[in-house]
C-alpha cells in the first residue's frame, strides 16, 4: 500500500516538474521569438511607418509591395553582392591565414615565438573600433579607402589575433606523432601541414568559417568608416538609409531585413549535419 501511495507521488512530481518546465521554456520561447515574429509581420504590412504597426502580427493585412520595392527602387541586389564579396573574402583569408599561422606557431621553435604569442593575446584584449582612426590613417595611405578589400583587410586584422591562437590551442592537441611518421616517408611541411593537419583541424576550421562569415554580414560601423561611394554599399548601410530621420521606411527595412536571413537560414539546413560532426569531433578532440 504505501509502495503503491510513494509511486502515485513520483508520479504526481513528475507530472509537475514537465508542466512547470514546458510552461518556463514556453515562456521564454515567446519572449525571444516576439520580435522576430513583429518582423516578419512588419515585412508583409501595408504602410511604410513603425506607427502603422499593430499590436497583433498580421492583423492589418498582407502585402509583398516591401520586396518588389526593395528589388525594383532600390541597390539592394548589388548591396547584397557587395556584402558576399566581403564577408566570403573575409572567410577564405581567415581560414588560410589563421590555419597557416597556426601551424607555424604549433609546429616550429623560432626566435621571439613567446613574444609573438603574448602580442596575439594582447591584441584580443583591445577592441577593433579604438583603432578606428589608424585604420583610417593606413586605409588613407594604401589607397584602401572606399574599396571593398580595404574593407577585408580590417576585418582581417581584427578577426586573425583571436582565431589564430584559437586555432594553434587546437593543434596543440594534435600528436606530433603524426608530423614524425610523415616526415620519416619523405613528406615536407607544407605537405603535412595540406594532408595531415588540415584535415585534423577540420571541426575548428568549420566554426571559424561559420563565425567569420557571420561576423562582418552585418556589420555597420566599419562599412560606415570606410565605404563611401554608394555602390559600394553593404547591406547594413543600405537598410539603415530606411530609417533615418529622412526616411522612416520601417516596413521596407524589415522587408530587407528578412532577406538578409534567408541565405543563413538554408545554409545551416544544408550544412547542419556537417556543423553538428564537426563541433562533436572539436568536443572529443578537446
Amino acid at each position: 500500500m504505501q509502495r503503491a501511495v510513494n509511486e502515485r507521488r513520483q508520479s504526481t512530481m513528475r507530472l509537475v516538474n514537465t508542466v512547470v518546465l514546458v510552461t518556463i521554456l514556453t515562456i521564454v520561447a515567446l519572449i525571444v521569438l516576439w520580435p522576430v515574429v513583429h518582423m516578419v509581420a512588419a515585412a508583409f504590412t501595408p504602410g511604410q511607418s513603425i506607427a502603422n504597426m499593430p499590436v497583433i502580427p498580421f492583423s492589418e493585412g498582407f502585402t509583398t509591395e516591401h520586396f518588389q520595392f526593395v528589388f525594383t527602387q532600390t541597390d539592394y541586389p548589388r548591396w547584397f553582392l557587395n556584402t558576399f564579396i566581403i564577408a566570403t573574402a573575409t572567410t577564405l583569408g581567415v581560414l588560410v591565414f589563421a590555419s597557416m599561422g597556426a601551424y607555424v606557431f604549433s609546429r616550429f621553435n623560432f626566435l621571439f615565438k613567446k613574444s609573438f604569442l603574448m602580442a596575439l593575446l594582447v591584441l584580443n584584449v583591445f577592441p577593433s573600433i579604438v583603432g578606428m582612426v589608424a585604420i583610417y590613417v593606413v586605409l588613407l595611405r594604401i589607397g584602401g579607402l572606399d574599396t571593398l578589400w580595404g574593407l577585408v583587410l580590417v576585418y582581417l586584422a581584427g578577426i586573425l589575433p583571436y582565431t589564430t591562437w584559437m586555432v594553434k590551442s587546437y593543434m596543440d592537441t594534435v600528436p606530433r606523432s603524426l608530423d614524425e611518421a610523415a616526415r620519416l616517408d619523405g613528406a615536407s611541411s607544407f605537405r603535412i601541414y595540406r594532408q595531415i593537419i588540415l584535415p585534423v583541424a577540420r571541426p575548428i576550421l568549420v566554426f571559424l568559417a561559420v563565425t567569420s562569415f557571420t561576423l562582418p554580414w552585418m556589420d555597420f560601423v566599419f562599412p560606415k568608416l570606410v565605404l563611401r561611394s554608394p555602390e559600394k554599399q553593404t547591406i547594413a548601410l543600405g537598410l539603415f538609409s530606411f530609417v533615418t530621420d529622412k526616411n522612416n521606411f520601417f516596413t521596407t527595412f524589415a522587408a530587407g531585413a528578412l532577406l538578409v536571413a534567408v541565405p543563413f537560414i538554408i545554409f545551416f539546413i544544408a550544412t547542419q549535419k556537417m556543423l553538428v560532426a564537426s563541433l562533436a569531433g572539436a568536443a572529443v578532440k578537446g
